[in-house]
């Protein structure tokens, strides 16, 4: 509470992506387009989901959750970049910044341990496929759900208050486009390396966890294909699993780059390019691969294109 006291700062203003001004334009047309396509095609999903009876199945149940998550996820952080592309200044309250931040690691918590279930459902489709009806049943498919929900918004919450413990009275320039705790921990008048620590312990926790347990899902996976006897039996389960693992790659792979990686100084340029890979490429990649990749969602469209 004594850090609390002695803040300062009333807005923090965002570098924002690029410094050039011929930039700000073509930036603001590519990811205004993005942002769009993402919500459009998220969209597209949930509805196919909650409207085609046939896709009533704990992996299109997970995937309708998945979209939703990446449709507020991206509009955390994409709005807010698009109108600093605008303005030439582009600052944000105090405690809109930490609203932003919590929400930000709220969805992305949530996306992680979606993903990690995901990979898990797949296990018992591929691995245990006679016992998969009892293992993935209705209840424990709507159990799963919220569990990663529940402890989406739960785990952000002690990263968000140890940050908010540290006191803001100098400097209130992020060279960033959105909150992050690594900028704004640089911007704390006192570093407490201790508290820095105990953040980034608390992410690489739950970010190895959910990794680790997706890689030891997929590793089983892969071995039950490899031992499959036709070759179009290992086709059809790796189309199957092929577009979550790609997601997964992606996602995964960026996050970990981000706040896995040992102390340094990092370009901040770098940072700021894979921050938009997980942030606004990513959530607009889900829809399209798993679309494009999944004969039984593109039948259900079909379908709807025929009856109209």
């Amino acid at each position: 509470m004594q850090g609390r006291n002695q803040t300062q700062v009333k807005e923090f203003i965002l570098r924002g992506l690029s410094i050039h001004q011929a930039a700000q334009i073509p930036l603001l047309i590519l990811f205004s387009v993005v942002y769009i396509l993402t919500l459009v095609g998220n969209m597209m999903i949930i509805t196919l989901v909650w409207s085609a009876p046939r896709l009533h199945k704990p992996m299109y149940i997970f995937l309708g959750n998945l979209s939703f998550v990446e449709i507020w996820y991206t509009t955390t952080t994409v709005p807010k970049m698009l109108s600093g592309l605008l303005s030439r200044i582009n600052s944000i309250s105090f405690s809109g910044c930490f609203l932003q931040f919590y929400f930000f690691f709220c969805f992305g918590t949530t996306e992680c341990f979606l993903l990690t279930v995901m990979g898990y459902d797949r296990y018992l489709a591929i691995c245990h496929p006679l016992r998969y009806n009892v293992l993935m049943s209705g209840k424990i498919c709507s159990c799963l759900a919220a569990s990663c929900w529940i402890f989406g918004f739960l785990w952000p919450l002690s990263p968000i208050f140890l940050v908010l413990q540290q006191p803001f009275c100098g400097p209130n320039e992020l060279n960033h486009f959105l909150c992050d705790p690594g900028p704004l921990l640089e911007l704390s008048c006192i570093r407490s390396y201790g508290i820095e620590m105990t953040i980034s312990g608390c992410i690489a926790l739950m970010l190895l966890s959910t990794f680790s347990f997706t890689f030891i899902s997929y590793t089983f996976i892969i071995q039950t294909i490899i031992k499959i006897p036709s070759s179009s039996g290992r086709l059809k389960a790796f189309s199957t699993c092929a577009s979550h693992l790609t997601v997964v790659t992606i996602f995964f792979g960026c996050v970990m780059y981000m706040y896995i990686r040992p102390p340094g100084n990092h370009p901040f340029y770098m940072d700021k390019v894979v921050t938009v890979f997980y942030t606004v490429v990513t959530p607009l990649l889900n829809p399209v691969i798993y679309t494009l990749r999944n004969k039984e969602v593109l039948q259900v469209v079909k379908n709807i294109i025929q009856i109209h």
